[in-house]
């Protein structure tokens, strides 16, 4: 399996079927109820209404793990509500190329949940950084609890089964910077021109849209300027020419006198006769 894919892997764990790719960034692979607590599914649009939303004993340990989370954020990195819970990701002021699947969403980094049968820690810089993630898991079991982890997403029954300072720590050692030009270099170097390219290919139809808008008004133009010289030409040639009248009497005038001289002649000669 190539880096690319398993990042893709990792990035593509079961999602809700509504998140575009499949869904969101941190999902462990499961059906389509993955957002539940207490067999009820959370439909929050703001981290306050998800907190609100989970029974006493899961909201606090989620408070618990978004208190050292926000500790220890480094700067750069934002919170926020995304794919359904609340996250950290790289906002799109700092990184426009955003997430490679699905551009209007800025990259994730790290996102926390209250699952149907666990809670979870979704770290997707881990999977990410080989080195990062062996260090994590030696201090996690170090610390004297069981890990369970899939590829990029920590599962856990209660808060007590979580080194909150193990989490801190790691969060702690990252930077937007080198998390970005790792995930770049993961992707072949190509997240931002991908997303240019994406972004040239959807003004593409409307700049060809407006060519082809060119190239009719033009035709269009051009198709009623020649019917108009064409009208023109046909009423010219249909117009009767304008007789001289001068020129007609004038010509008829030395006919006439021939005339009258040729009678006054039969005349005379009658009259000698």
């Amino acid at each position: 399996m190539s880096k690319l894919e398993g990042i893709q892997g990792a990035l593509h764990l079961s999602r809700p079927p509504s998140a575009p790719c499949g869904g969101g960034p941190f999902f462990a692979n499961r059906k389509r109820n993955d957002r539940y607590t207490a067999g009820m599914k959370i439909e929050a649009s703001t981290i306050q209404e998800y907190l609100d939303a989970l029974p006493e004993d899961r909201r606090r340990a989620i408070v618990a793990l978004r208190k050292v989370i926000k500790k220890n954020l480094p700067k750069g990195f934002k919170e926020g509500m995304q794919y359904g819970m609340p996250a950290y990701f790289v906002p799109h002021s700092l990184f426009p190329a955003g997430y490679h699947c699905a551009p209007e969403q800025p990259l994730p980094f790290a996102s926390i949940a209250s699952q149907k049968n666990h809670l979870a820690f979704y770290s997707f810089y881990l999977y990410q950084d080989g080195k990062e993630l062996a260090r994590f898991q030696k201090e996690w079991k170090a610390a004297g609890h069981k890990l369970d982890m899939g590829k990029s997403c920590v599962r856990f029954k209660s808060l007590e089964n979580v080194p909150l300072d193990v989490i801190g720590a790691s969060i702690a050692r990252q930077n937007v910077k080198d998390y970005v030009a790792a995930y770049e270099k993961a992707l072949g170097g190509g997240a931002r021109k991908k997303a240019t390219a994406k972004k040239k290919a959807t003004k593409k139809p409307a700049a060809a849209k407006k060519k082809v808008s060119k190239k009719a008004t033009a035709k269009k133009s051009t198709s009623k300027t020649a019917a108009t010289r064409k009208v023109s030409a046909k009423k010219a040639s249909s117009k009767k020419p304008v007789r001289k009248v001068g020129a007609s009497r004038a010509k008829a005038a030395p006919a006439r006198k021939q005339t009258t001289r040729a009678t006054a002649k039969k005349t005379t000669t009658r009259k000698r006769r």
